[in-house]
């Protein structure tokens, strides 16, 4: 059984100094890797990466964004993702695991930050002029750090890229932001919901479910959803297994058949009827159409 391939921060440098850790200036980034990247993939690591100069198409989980000068992009592990480029791009990148950030910042998860919160939150923002280059300032000092051999060096990068998500957050802005203005309990529940829908979804597809491992009702539950996101917390479980059903169905070499049952469907039919009645397309009219 074939899946989407997932790469792990060591297959992009063999020697690398940190395990936890990779940075590198874009363009020598693309050309190094070039077998590896120009490809549909995913990551099980934090994903950051600054355009300073270029122009193209990124694809995110299906989703296509526009590429161009101060383009940012944040991608969390899991999500799959590519390039096209119709000018040659320059900028940084950094990868990192969850741990590498969360043991420098032990008050302090990646979740607070907007573009990591939620899926259902926009993954890229756009730098005002008057604000990519000292942005820029801080992705080439994680860069100098990552390649100088210097005491502390960890710690330097752990600080310069909480510096870098600070100042990209204050810029993401609330237009970015999926979630309505609500209570802090309520935003606690949904990010409670999402990770427990990544854990199950392949298993679990009822809100009742769901509700019992939050320790709450259905209804309050559905609730919740309505009010931050507009959507039931069926949609939600829906989205999640439709997202993953895209992914197989487009970057696997499994049988349609096969994608129905890892996603814990025991009847084809009923796959390709949930399938349909959301995308419009059966599964292998989707396949057609994305190649």
């Amino acid at each position: 059984m074939k899946n989407i391939p997932v790469l792990d921060i060591e297959q992009f440098e063999q020697n690398v100094p940190l395990s936890d850790f990779y940075s590198n200036d874009l363009k020598s980034h693309l050309i190094k890797n070039e077998s590896v990247i120009n490809k549909p993939h995913s990551h099980n690591f934090y994903l950051c990466v600054l355009f300073t100069k270029g122009d193209g198409i990124h694809e995110i989980d299906f989703n296509s964004y526009t590429v161009t000068t101060g383009s940012v992009f944040f991608l969390k592990p899991g999500q799959t993702h590519y390039w096209q480029f119709t000018s040659e791009p320059e900028g940084y990148i950094f990868f990192h695991t969850q741990d590498f950030y969360e043991l420098h910042f032990s008050k302090s998860k990646l979740e607070q930050f907007p573009f990591y919160y939620s899926h259902k939150n926009a993954p890229d923002i756009v730098l005002e002029p008057n604000k990519l280059n000292s942005i820029a300032t801080i992705f080439s000092s994680i860069n100098n750090e990552y390649y100088n051999d210097l005491p502390y060096k960890k710690q330097k990068i752990a600080s310069l890229i909480h510096t870098a998500y600070i100042d990209l957050a204050r810029q993401y802005g609330n237009s970015k932001i999926s979630t309505k203005a609500t209570s802090t309990t309520y935003i606690e529940t949904l990010r409670a919901l999402e990770k427990e829908i990544e854990l199950h979804y392949k298993t679990e597809k009822s809100a009742q479910f769901y509700a019992e491992k939050l320790h709450i009702t259905p209804k309050h539950l559905n609730r919740i959803c309505k009010a931050t996101l507009g959507k039931t917390t069926t949609d939600i479980i829906t989205e999640r297994v439709l997202l993953e059903s895209k992914r197989l169905i487009v970057h696997s070499k499994n049988t349609l058949a096969s994608i129905a049952d890892i996603l814990g469907f025991k009847d084809y039919a009923y796959f390709s009827k949930i399938f349909k009645a959301k995308t419009n397309l059966t599964p292998l009219q989707f396949k057609k159409s994305y190649q």
